[in-house]
């Protein structure tokens, strides 16, 4: 992991429980739910949101916002999903 990532991280992590975000998950199983949930909360808001803004019941700014946070709830699921990817692919090139 590069070191410029690695403290990016420590950074983002510190900025969230400055910001009173939720405690640390107790499992992997349960870190992976929260964040499957934020993400299609996210992306739920985002679609109700366009709905709205198609009706004309909600303004140009909020649209663009929530445009521009389902494209990053979506841009951060690829990139983990590219992880989980790259690690297993890394645990089948170990010797046996």
């Amino acid at each position: 992991m590069d070191i410029k990532k690695a403290l990016a991280a420590q950074a983002y992590a510190q900025t969230r429980s400055a910001a009173g975000a939720e405690p640390p998950p107790n499992s992997a199983e349960e870190g992976a739910a929260r964040f499957l949930g934020t993400f299609s909360e996210t992306l739920s808001r985002g679609e109700a949101t366009a709905r709205a803004a198609m009706t004309g019941n909600a303004d140009p700014h909020a649209l663009v916002e929530a445009l521009a946070s389902s494209q990053s709830a979506v841009e951060t699921v690829v990139t983990v999903r590219d992880r989980v990817v790259e690690a297993y692919q890394e645990i089948l090139r170990m010797p046996v």
